[in-house]
């Protein structure tokens, strides 16, 4: 019997809904808007915020205001100790912690039961579903999927209340009938311990049919690593004949993909992104072939925008999704059905087309170099490095950069830290070929570099091996979401990050 063929079956109403998307977007989203303010009228920021007198998305845009975490951070420890009707209905038990990009080590981002059925899971059904629509060949459920999750913790000691990973949340959560279909068990993908957990779920999946993988491509890296090591096999191919596919999200894939395609050489192997947060699950990879993510537009999510050369202002634009245009960087702001209200969640997009709403991931608000006005964002970064690996035939494992003000010399200039899979064989021919691919992609960072009056160029310097898991290792942050600041507007972590290294 092939499983994938019925299952298939089953997803033939839900692509026609999602085909949808592109004639009425508009529609769909003031619908959710319209659902999440009914659903929250009655929770004490709904009194507040006039939430049952709101028919429209001007009327709410004017009556709530845009929110940090900080905004909201005493609302939510108010929800950790266990008080109800506070952002959403009722009494929210689980928290996904994050790192934090605010004041705060780690940020606690509220998990509703709403949140995890019509956000979280609806984004996993509906990745399998692109995946069967344009892989008809696929025999994705007749072996097991790798799935990687984090650990939670209890949380304030109330009864039944939890913190961790959101992928823990999801695994802790999940229909039963998907652990048959899953490895590995939950009790080793729930512990907290990666190196130890990496080695189990290397174990106990070698001797399994897997077919498909989920996770962050980071970590997913590491697990195939020892896979390798503990079976013998010169390549991943060897030990799952029948893998096909990695649904992969948390991090830009660009830096891994080369890595990927030599471990796992099967010209059948498939790759899907998925933008998959602790906040909620907004985007799929629903073409192969167009690198940019749908929009999911009709789960508990509605969507705002800010243009990012608005950011900054005390009184920033702020649309909706119908009045973004293509080509423009935007801040996203999100409301949600775990009690996230025009939250900022810290990322940015820009859109690729607006039928549907498709976007691609530039970066972080906070995650950034503009010490020069040279606005380089990682998406500029991705994309350079991609660039100065074909030039060089290395491959890129990890990386941060951060801008040296002056030194000595009363030079400026980025430096940047790179950990490589395969080092180039000349470090100063990969640091030239990433420099005049950064003025290429970026024309604010060729103007500050013109004739080198206002920036010099970049300073390349080579990580020992494991210096980025070392780093994350001794923050407690090894494993699960966590993941490399890729830039930064300071010198705080590129300077943690030196001292291990040596320099």
């Amino acid at each position: 019997m092939n499983r994938t063929s019925i299952i298939r079956a089953c997803f033939t109403h839900r692509f026609q809904q999602l085909n949808d998307y592109a004639a009425n977007a508009r529609g769909i989203q003031q619908k959710v808007l319209l659902h999440l303010l009914a659903k929250a009228k009655n929770t004490e920021w709904g009194v507040q915020h006039h939430f049952a007198d709101i028919r429209s998305y001007e009327e709410f845009a004017a009556a709530c205001p845009v929110s940090s975490y900080d905004d909201l951070k005493q609302h939510i420890d108010r929800m950790r100790h266990g008080e109800r009707d506070i952002l959403w209905p009722g009494r929210v038990k689980w928290f996904a912690k994050s790192s934090g990009t605010t004041s705060d080590k780690s940020k606690f981002i509220p998990v509703s039961p709403d949140g995890l059925d019509d956000t979280h899971y609806q984004g996993g059904t509906d990745a399998v579903v692109f995946y069967l629509h344009n892989h008809p060949e696929s025999r994705l459920f007749q072996g097991r999927a790798l799935i990687l999750g984090g650990s939670h913790a209890p949380n304030y000691n109330l009864p039944g209340s939890l913190v961790g990973d959101l992928s823990a949340i999801l695994i802790e959560n999940i229909n039963p009938l998907v652990n048959m279909l899953r490895v590995p068990k939950k009790s080793t993908a729930l512990l907290a311990d990666f190196e130890e957990k990496r080695d189990r779920i290397a174990r106990e999946a070698i001797g399994k049919d897997v077919t498909n993988l989920s996770g962050v491509p980071s970590w997913m890296l590491s697990v195939l690593n020892r896979v390798l090591e503990l079976s013998g096999k010169d390549n991943i191919s060897q030990v799952w004949p029948n893998l096909e596919v990695f649904f992969h999200g948390g991090v830009a894939f660009t830096p891994y993909r080369e890595q990927y395609r030599r471990l796992i050489p099967s010209p059948k192997m498939n790759y899907m992104e998925t933008y998959n947060a602790s906040e909620g699950f907004f985007g799929l990879q629903n073409d192969p072939a167009d690198a940019a993510m749908l929009l999911m537009i009709d789960y508990g999510v509605f969507f705002e925008f800010i243009p990012m050369d608005e950011l900054e202002k005390e009184q920033p634009t702020v649309v909706p999704l119908w009045e973004v245009q293509t080509g423009k960087n935007y801040a996203m702001v999100i409301s949600t059905s775990s009690g996230l209200w025009r939250y900022l969640i810290g990322d940015t997009v820009r859109f690729t087309s607006t039928e549907p709403y498709k976007f691609i991931i530039t970066g972080r608000t906070k995650f950034f170099i503009n010490a020069f006005g040279e606005e380089l964002i990682v998406d500029n970064a991705e994309k350079g490095l991609a660039e100065a690996c074909r030039q060089t035939g290395a491959h890129v494992l990890e990386y941060t950069a951060a801008p040296i003000f002056m030194d000595d010399e009363g030079h400026c200039r980025h430096q940047w830290l790179v950990e490589f899979a395969t080092p180039p064989a000349d470090i100063e021919a990969f640091a030239d070929a990433l420099d005049r691919a950064l003025q290429t992609i970026n024309s604010d960072y060729e103007a500050k570099r013109f004739k080198d009056i206002t920036l010099q160029r970049l300073e390349l310097i080579v990580a020992r091996p494991g210096l980025f898991n070392d780093w994350l290792k001794a923050k407690g942050k090894l494993g699960g979401q966590h993941k490399v600041p890729r830039l930064s507007n300071n010198r705080d972590f590129i300077e943690e990050m030196l001292a291990i290294n040596g320099e």
